[in-house]
């Protein structure tokens, strides 16, 4: 892809503060530092560990993102996922806070990090995602996307260039390229033009991007999404496409939506061989921890998923040992601590008879154990995977952690 560096501004500009000067210096992505180094290689997989550093902070991979849809994560206040939880970074919905409470409100307020308190990391989405769900509500063309708000039936439209101002409002460390997700099952010749699309539309978005600044004075990345549904002609062209933009992250997308986790496995895996090796992997909307730790074998870095939260809400626990239904009977003169082991206070001081009580009562603060129970357990999880990777367990701890994790107790 041809690079048209935008030299007309002049020295003043580039030097308004530090972030447009280090712009100067890699005018291509504009207005941006990020960086990600490898630290540890598993020798019998493609897993690997590294420190990816923000503004805002630096993160350890690979990583869970706990999704903050709405700017918070359900159930849980912001000192909960700084101390509790310990979470590294969060992510929060282009498409629902643009809806509400709007993009001025944020602006006005400084920035999501301090419209919603949190001073780590946060990537945001695109919206692609969330206007692909709206099936019935919404219209694709070139210039972007028409959509019905889920909320009040309002119009309105997206295009590449909306979704960077929008993301450029909210202000986020990483924000993600506009992008169509294919469902599953999709024919390949759908899937294959969907995909072009999304490469055009990457254009504009890098574009828009080098062009504009960011609004907090500290930087923003942007990152590409590889799609091309379940065929592997698709995600291999669509994967040399977005490593040749030389993104300083790129992401996977379109995976995780109704395919047998076989062939998610298989797309990822394509995928992972061609993305430069030195940046960051981010596979969107993923997932169980089966499905973390065998896409860590694959080389994959970060990750995001709303099941252990709403899982939780629904009464499902993830533990080191397997599955919990704490609504089932079992559990009703169970005197044991959630979790024993565990790295959460709630995991020690609530036992699982009071946890079911709690749901049975419908009580609130059964949503919010689960839940910081679920993340404690996620952040655990790929806190370990890095441990064995750096010691160089990562691919026999791998396979039996996976049997055990998955098994209903």
């Amino acid at each position: 892809m041809q690079q048209n560096y935008p030299y007309k501004y002049n020295i003043g500009y580039f030097c308004h503060n530090f972030a447009d000067i280090r712009g100067f210096i890699n005018p291509y992505y504009s207005n941006h530092f990020m960086n990600f180094r490898l630290t540890a290689q598993d020798q019998k997989s493609s897993a690997r560990a590294g420190v990816l550093t923000t503004d805002h902070g630096m993160i350890e991979t690979p990583v869970f993102m706990p999704v903050g849809t709405a700017g918070a994560v359900k159930a849980l206040h912001m000192k909960e996922l700084r101390e509790e939880v310990r979470a590294q970074i969060i992510l929060g919905n282009t498409y629902h806070l643009f809806l509400r409470p709007g993009v001025s409100i944020i602006e006005k307020a400084g920035g999501l990090h301090k419209f919603n308190g949190w001073n780590k990391p946060i990537l945001t989405d695109s919206g692609g995602y969330q206007i692909y769900s709206l099936a019935d509500i919404r219209k694709f063309t070139e210039d972007g996307v028409v959509f019905q708000s889920h909320i009040d039936g309002s119009r309105h439209f997206f295009t590449p260039e909306k979704a960077i101002d929008v993301q450029r409002s909210l202000g986020a460390d990483i924000i993600m390229a506009f992008d169509e997700c294919t469902p599953f099952p999709c024919e390949h010749n759908y899937a294959a033009m969907s995909m072009d699309r999304t490469h055009r539309w990457l254009n504009r978005c890098i574009e828009h991007f080098r062009n504009g600044r960011p609004l907090y004075g500290f930087s923003q990345s942007l990152f590409p999404i590889v799609q091309g549904s379940v065929y592997h002609d698709l995600r291999t062209a669509s994967a040399e496409y977005i490593a040749k933009t030389g993104a300083e992250g790129n992401a996977i997308g379109g995976l995780s939506v109704g395919e047998p986790s076989e062939i998610m496995y298989e797309m990822t895996d394509a995928v992972c061989r061609i993305l430069p090796a030195d940046k960051p992997r981010y596979l969107m909307g993923v997932g169980t921890p089966a499905n973390i730790l065998e896409s860590i074998a694959l080389g994959i870095d970060m990750f995001d998923c709303v099941i252990p939260t709403r899982n939780g809400r629904n009464g499902m626990l993830f533990t080191r040992n397997g599955i919990i239904n704490i609504k089932n009977e079992k559990w009703k003169e169970d005197f044991s601590p959630i979790e024993a082991d565990g790295d959460v206070f709630a995991d020690i001081e609530y036992s699982k008879a009071y946890l079911r009580h709690l749901y049975v009562s419908k009580e609130i603060l059964a949503s919010m154990i689960a839940t910081i129970h679920n993340l404690g357990f996620y952040m655990w999880l790929v806190k370990e995977a890095r441990k064995n990777i750096e010691e160089g367990n990562f691919a026999g701890w791998k396979n039996v952690m996976v049997k055990r994790l998955m098994q209903r107790l």
